[in-house]
């Protein structure tokens, strides 16, 4: 049910167009776009995913996309079909509706894999060496439940381990963030992240090595990584044995491996880190004044908090 109008609603994705998620958004933008479509796709890293295995990268690079045959034209043009949030499924391509007319078009068009768009301006990472129990049974891209807003969380998976939206905090009162050493990562497309610690200076682009934003707790005057790695081995164990167990031993066993992890509400998680309040100090994580002021005040969290369907308006035509 809708809690507000769709104008007012439209407006405030609107905002966002050229806004920045972490280290990577477009601060300009430079593409036809007045369905908004950009609002979402524009950030690295989003990517549904059906299974363990395949995923969909939806991230669209904005200035590639322009330099492209096709940048003169907004999206809905070809993605005739999408005309909501979200958008499931929705991937026809209408290629001779109001292009591609000629009957030799037509043909070229018939034989043209359209799998193939966009491969060179999109970006996901395709491995990162993550040892935590996490990672023994969750996929890389884990949000696959939602349709409505499960790209836009996978999209934190390269910028943010598990624990920063999981953890149970109360179970450690004095946690507080920072960025986790670097991983090794292979990406598809782009790279995108930082290396480096940027309160350093020294942030970069690299095509091997990604740093995220994690946990951490003062133990004994050293700072302890909350990152689960003491489960590992017995999450390994417990993976390969599961179908041999009863169904009271793996419920047991499960809450034990996330007797530390909340599952929250959409609206919760939004709020948590992009508000006034966050628990993240993005100025001291070391984010310029412009990049806080946008992760502060992402609108685009209103579009998955406020709707379960959210149709596009037509104010342009």
């Amino acid at each position: 049910m809708m809690k507000k109008s769709i104008f007012t609603a439209y407006l405030t994705i609107a905002v966002t167009l050229g806004g920045g998620l972490f280290l990577t958004a477009a601060q300009t933008s430079f593409a036809m776009d007045p369905d908004g479509c950009l609002t979402c796709h524009q950030y690295p890293g989003m990517v549904t995913s059906e299974n363990t295995r395949d995923i969909k990268i939806l991230h669209i690079d904005e200035a590639r996309y322009l330099s492209s045959a096709h940048g003169r034209l907004a999206c809905t043009q070809c993605h005739a079909a999408v005309q909501k949030v979200p958008h499931t499924g929705e991937t026809s391509v209408a290629c001779t509706t109001q292009c591609h007319q000629s009957d030799a078009e037509q043909r070229k068009v018939r034989n043209t894999p359209l799998r193939h768009f966009h491969r060179k301006e999109q970006s996901a990472i395709a491995r990162l060496d993550d040892a935590s129990s996490c990672r023994v049974c969750h996929p890389l891209y884990p949000h696959s439940r939602n349709n409505m807003v499960r790209a836009l969380l996978n999209l934190h998976t390269g910028f943010l381990v598990c624990s920063v939206c999981h953890l149970k905090k109360e179970n450690f009162p004095n946690c507080y963030y920072d960025w986790n050493a670097s991983e090794n990562a292979e990406y598809i497309g782009e790279p995108f992240g930082t290396f480096y610690n940027p309160k350093l200076k020294r942030a970069h682009k690299s095509k091997h090595f990604l740093s995220r934003i994690a946990v951490f707790t003062d133990a004994q005057g050293k700072k302890r990584s909350l990152i689960n790695t003491w489960d590992t081995a017995e999450a390994a164990a417990f993976s390969l044995n599961q179908k041999n167990l009863s169904d009271g031993a793996q419920k047991n066993r499960l809450a034990f491996f996330h007797r530390d992890i909340n599952r929250k509400e959409i609206s919760v998680a939004c709020n948590e880190c992009h508000s006034e309040k966050s628990i993240l100090d993005f100025k001291k994580l070391g984010f310029d004044e412009i990049t806080h002021n946008n992760l502060v005040n992402l609108n685009i969290k209103g579009l998955v908090t406020h709707y379960k369907t959210f149709y596009f308006p037509k104010l342009f035509e």
